[in-house]
């Protein structure tokens, strides 16, 4: 009833997030009070404690993580072109303000300059990166220094809901390989076309991974409740340190685990905040699997996702179905994946051919199709030589 909520598919909304760098040398680690003097009283509270955070001109809300990463996030709409002309607005008001304190938003999916260092002292923060940090090096690279696009639609009506839900999914590994751009880091080429994919994944496996392609993708709602209930609680908010005992599960933590402290349905939904899979249920659909694109590229991967999300499901499921699955094939070798090349020329064909059900201009249509084509074509090229 709260993550999966049922309706008509009707509203959209898109959030944007950057590594922040100094104009004069991306390699220089960024200062806390230099990001809260440039942000000023849009701030969030996290960063500078009693700020009002003010939303921008068009309503985004900005938002910080562990390593400085930027966020906007505005309201949902029920018109794409009204949303990109929106988002386009506050991302330019955002870049100006950085711009005014010499600083920039990073072009990439991850900081390919900078090991991960966290700038934001809460205790939810320094809960998960004591966590993360006995799970190995992914969780603090995750946390400080990757950039993500995240597009978020409705789940539908009920009946639609495990369709949709298993399209997000199916859809996965080829937008990933057409849209992988953080294939280094901290100046070193990982070997990975999107090795901010491979950083969440390995952040806190398996409730970080995509769902196995089983029964759990037909009742998306079981599978989150258990998802739920068998992860680890990272943030334990008693008094002024949030770290977890090692290995309490919330389902442990609801059986009574801790003597004389049971969760309370706040406690839960916290503790679904601190769950990072490739789709989250937050009362939409939030696709959390997408690279961070440089300059007005978000347009493109956000037009293609809710164009295909208009065509019907057994149109969609056909064009993904070649990559289905393969995640970590796509993460490493993009489109050099044959399976993923095939299925990402189908996504793109299907979506630009009903690209016009988002109701944006037919020009920037014809330039999105342009450019998602040559993106296809010309790994095709590079393959065939």
């Amino acid at each position: 009833m709260v993550c999966f909520k049922h309706g008509p598919p009707r509203l959209f909304g898109v959030e944007l997030e950057w590594t922040v760098h100094h104009a004069d040398d991306p390699h220089r680690p960024l200062d806390a009070g230099l990001l809260s003097k440039a942000l000023g009283m849009h701030a969030p509270a996290t960063l500078v404690r009693g700020s009002p955070q003010l939303p921008l001109s068009r309503g985004a809300l900005v938002t910080v993580e562990p390593g400085g990463q930027v966020e906007i996030s505005g309201p949902a709409s029920d018109s794409i072109p009204q949303l990109i002309d929106d988002t386009a607005a506050d991302a330019a008001e955002l870049t100006a303000l950085l711009l005014d304190a010499d600083l920039v938003p990073g072009a990439y999916g991850l900081d390919p300059f900078r090991t991960p260092r966290r700038i934001l002292t809460v205790p939810r923060y320094a809960a998960m990166e004591h966590a993360f940090q006995r799970l190995g090096p992914h969780g603090p690279r995750m946390m400080c220094s990757t950039a993500g696009l995240q597009i978020c639609l409705d789940a539908g009506e009920h009946d639609e809901t495990a369709l949709r839900w298993r399209a997000l999914h199916d859809l996965g590994p080829a937008l990933v390989g057409l849209f992988a751009n953080s294939r280094r880091r901290a100046g070193s080429d990982t070997g990975w076309a999107s090795a901010r994919t491979q950083a969440t994944f390995g952040t806190c496996a398996p409730f970080t991974e995509p769902p196995p392609l089983d029964a759990d993708l037909a009742d998306p709602a079981a599978a989150w409740a258990r998802t739920a209930m068998e992860a680890p609680v990272l943030c334990l908010r008693r008094g002024d340190t949030w770290d977890a005992p090692t290995g309490l599960t919330f389902g442990a933590w609801a059986d009574g685990q801790l003597p004389g402290d049971r969760p309370t349905y706040d406690d839960l939904d916290y503790h679904l905040s601190t769950l990072f899979p490739p789709v989250r249920p937050r009362g939409y659909l939030e696709v959390r699997y997408l690279d961070a694109q440089p300059g007005d590229g978000w347009i493109a991967p956000t037009l293609l996702l809710t164009a295909l999300m208009s065509a019907p499901m057994d149109q969609v499921l056909a064009a993904a179905e070649p990559a289905a699955g393969r995640w970590f094939p796509a993460a490493r070798e993009g489109l050099k994946d044959a399976l993923v090349l095939r299925a990402a020329r189908d996504v793109v064909a299907l979506g630009t051919e009903v690209m016009d059900r988002t109701g944006v201009d037919p020009e920037l249509i014809a330039a999105v199709a342009t450019r998602l084509q040559r993106v296809v074509d010309n790994t095709h090229g590079r393959r065939a030589s």
